[in-house]
């Protein structure tokens, strides 16, 4: 694969200099870092940290007065500086640090072109800015420790998107796993870890407290991870004993309904007000009347408009 090659662009006005080598080592996992500017007021004690890692880790400082009040002269400098190197044509991706959503249209025009964009910022970066990004990393994540002061912040962070998302995360892959499946597909751990980026830039196994991917998904409940040779694939997990109870249940339905048998409606809510945390999901299907099909002893056939499901003498 042909090297890449980056620009970084920091916004010192809202990121601090805590993150820079972390910043500079996550970045050189994606290519050579070829501009490395850093945009702010220099006169400005503000950014007298950064002053120290400027020479150090050989970043460009790019002096920005701030001439009006309450007007942010760095996104300026910023947003003009990408559009020239876009222009230059001799980069292939961006990487703008900064937990401001001011940079969300810029990432959108880079990414028109053609371009690459990782973006970087601390948990209090609004959605906007992630979403526009094709891979979006929380600082935090980076740091080694916890930074003094800023555990309580995490934490709260962590219960609002933690549980939360990690629910939404695991339908999405079930999702993934079904589609699959209806196109006689399997689902490898390094397609969930894409399509996961696509669906969320700001996702990140760091976020969970883990280290890989496939311990992130262990302990997911409805999940497994199924290893053959080199290939790690991601399936739905059973429960045999609910689904052979589930299926003892249905064929006694469909028994007792004789042969004119049951509506597949009507099926379906004696199963559900029975077995309140039955997912057709869970199972692999997407849709009642597919499980139903696979279940022996039992046909499902169109009667008019009402589709039945009757007993296989």
């Amino acid at each position: 694969m042909d090297e890449q090659f980056f620009a970084l662009l920091i916004d010192a006005d809202n990121i601090s200099a805590k993150y820079i080598k972390p910043i500079l080592t996550e970045l050189s996992k994606y290519g050579n870092i070829t501009y490395k500017r850093i945009y702010g007021d220099w006169t400005s004690t503000q950014h007298s940290k950064w002053k120290d890692e400027l020479l150090t880790n050989s970043i460009t400082p790019i002096q920005q007065f701030s001439y009006t009040q309450g007007k942010n002269a760095t996104d300026s400098a910023m947003i003009i500086d990408a559009m020239d190197i876009l222009y230059t044509n001799d980069v292939h991706g961006f990487c703008i640090v900064s937990s401001d959503s001011d940079f969300t249209r810029l990432v959108s025009r880079l990414r028109e072109s053609g371009k690459l964009v990782i973006g970087m910022g601390e948990n209090k970066t609004p959605e906007p800015f992630r979403k526009a990004c094709d891979k979006f990393t929380i600082l935090e994540n980076l740091l080694n420790e916890p930074v003094p002061g800023e555990e309580e912040e995490l934490e709260e962070t962590e219960e609002l998107h933690g549980g939360l998302r990690g629910e939404r995360i695991e339908d999405e892959i079930i999702k993934m796993i079904i589609e699959n499946q209806d196109n006689n597909k399997q689902t490898g751990l390094g397609e969930v870890g894409s399509r996961l980026v696509s669906l969320y830039p700001d996702f990140d196994v760091r976020s969970y407290g883990y280290n890989m991917l496939s311990r992130f998904l262990e302990d997911f409940t409805r999940i497994q991870l199924v290893k053959k040779g080199n290939f790690m694939s991601v399936t739905l997990k059973e429960d045999k004993g609910m689904k052979e109870d589930i299926d003892r249940f249905v064929l006694k339905l469909v028994k007792e309904a004789g042969k004119d048998g049951i509506e597949l409606s009507i099926l379906g809510n004696r199963v559900y007000e029975k077995y309140k945390n039955f997912k057709i999901s869970d199972y692999g299907y997407s849709q009642f009347s597919q499980y139903i099909k696979s279940l022996r002893s039992i046909r499902v056939q169109q009667d008019k408009t009402i589709m039945k499901a009757k007993y296989a003498d």
